[in-house]
């Protein structure tokens, strides 16, 4: 379990995040939910470690506090991120890309059995794998991302508005690859500006507004909320009057 609690982060005398409160098992879907500017990305970064948040902080996977280890040493714990942006290595090969993932010696004695899941869960990985990574499309650079990141045999991935800038069609694919990605026991935290698809796969969601957690609730209970339909999927459902709203409990 990813467990993160109590977590306020300035940025000089701007407060990104006040007090915020997510927790992640593995093999389930978690959203974020929120407004540009709204902390999402502090929120990642800060469990990556590439942030610091003000003391009394706690971020913690299982028994280990992540808070004392450096960044690089959060990713040997099981915990992997994938950022906004994707940060690959434009001028290597998708192979050489995917080979640094497997950095951590965790992953070292599955490097080959991860590379065989990566290329299955996307297969068009495995027709580039000579391809330099800055010659491809922003779809298969996001598939690179992806998998890298598994190649660290992760049980916790975050993710950092993966589908930004995708076409439908490639968003779609990128969305079922999750699914499938936590079939296989890994848990995602998923901050994504196409609320619509990310309720429709996650198990649960967190709504973030001004860096506080306002809202949480199981994914059914967010997408059917007239209040969150408005505010995020731009519509309010038919047939449905509030109902004591469980899911904007915080």
């Amino acid at each position: 379990m990813l467990r993160v609690a109590n977590v306020t982060v300035r940025y000089d005398k701007h407060i990104a995040l006040s007090d915020v409160a997510v927790e992640v098992a593995r093999g389930e879907i978690v959203t974020i939910l929120g407004a540009n500017g709204a902390g999402k990305t502090t929120l990642l970064k800060t469990i990556a470690r590439l942030v610091r948040p003000d003391l009394g902080a706690v971020v913690r996977y299982n028994d280990r506090d992540l808070l004392a280890i450096a960044a690089h040493q959060v990713v040997r714990t099981g915990v992997a991120m994938v950022p906004e942006g994707r940060g690959l290595f434009a001028d290597l090969t998708v192979r050489e890309n995917l080979q640094l993932g497997a950095y951590a010696r965790r992953a070292k004695d599955t490097e080959d059995q991860t590379l065989a899941i990566v290329l299955e869960l996307f297969p068009r990985l495995g027709e580039r794998l000579r391809q330099l990574v800055r010659t491809m499309s922003g779809g298969e650079q996001q598939m690179v991302a992806i998998g890298r990141a598994l190649m660290s045999a992760p049980d916790i991935l975050l993710l950092d508005e993966p589908s930004l800038g995708l076409s439908p069609l490639m968003c779609s694919e990128l969305f079922r690859a999750l699914q499938r990605i936590r079939g296989n026991g890994i848990g995602i935290l998923l901050v994504e500006q196409n609320a619509r698809m990310s309720l429709k796969i996650a198990d649960r969601g967190y709504l973030i507004e001004t860096g506080r957690i306002i809202g949480h609730g199981t994914a059914a209970d967010l997408r059917d909320d007239p209040a969150v339909c408005a505010a995020y999927l731009g519509f309010q459902p038919l047939d449905k009057t509030p109902h004591g709203a469980p899911s904007l409990k915080a």
